[in-house]
């Protein structure tokens, strides 16, 4: 329950979600184990919704969606985390600065794994959903007081993460409907 209501406060109210984070000390595998991986399951599931609204569209088409969608976001993880690492090698220095990076770029994640789930399930191209993804800004820069950066350093991190988290899954989405879709 706890859990849930981190992924909630830091959606919500940024600040208190990742003070709450910090207090709660919560282990990136039961993140990961509770809250992402199911979420990406829900995610590739909802991926069969738009079948119920769009006639065009069959179950392998529905099938590779999915596969596409929860890759993505499974992938990002590493490749973010991988990235910032070599970014910020000050961040990957001691176990506990480790979780802090997992736990930056898990909760950012989880996210807009949410956003992608609800934009299966909407029976129309719902354009805000994109806008809502700059809501990650918000969410990064709040969250880089969690990570304990300051100053020029900060800024440059929040820049970077925010775009990694926003841009990797977008690539490698899109490179997979090149690669998978023919």
């Amino acid at each position: 329950m706890e859990l849930l209501k981190n992924i909630i406060l830091v959606i919500i109210a940024p600040k208190v979600g990742w003070e709450d984070v910090n207090m709660s000390g919560i282990s990136t595998q039961r993140l990961l184990q509770q809250a992402f991986y199911p979420l990406l399951a829900v995610l590739a599931i909802t991926s069969f919704f738009p079948m119920v609204y769009d006639s065009t569209l069959t179950v392998s088409m529905s099938l590779v969606r999915a596969i596409i969608k929860f890759s993505a976001f499974f992938f990002s993880y590493f490749i973010v985390h991988y990235l910032l690492a070599g970014f910020y090698p000050e961040l990957v220095k001691t176990k506990g600065a480790i979780t802090r990076l997992d736990d930056y770029i898990l909760y950012p994640l989880i996210y807009l794994v949410l956003l992608g789930i609800i934009e299966n399930v909407l029976p129309i191209d719902f354009t805000p959903i994109f806008f809502l993804m700059l809501y990650l800004a918000w969410i990064c820069y709040r969250g880089a007081d969690y990570m304990g950066l300051v100053g020029e350093k900060k800024t440059k991190f929040i820049i970077i993460s925010t775009a990694l988290l926003i841009f990797v899954p977008a690539t490698i989405k899109y490179l997979l409907g090149i690669v998978i879709a023919k």
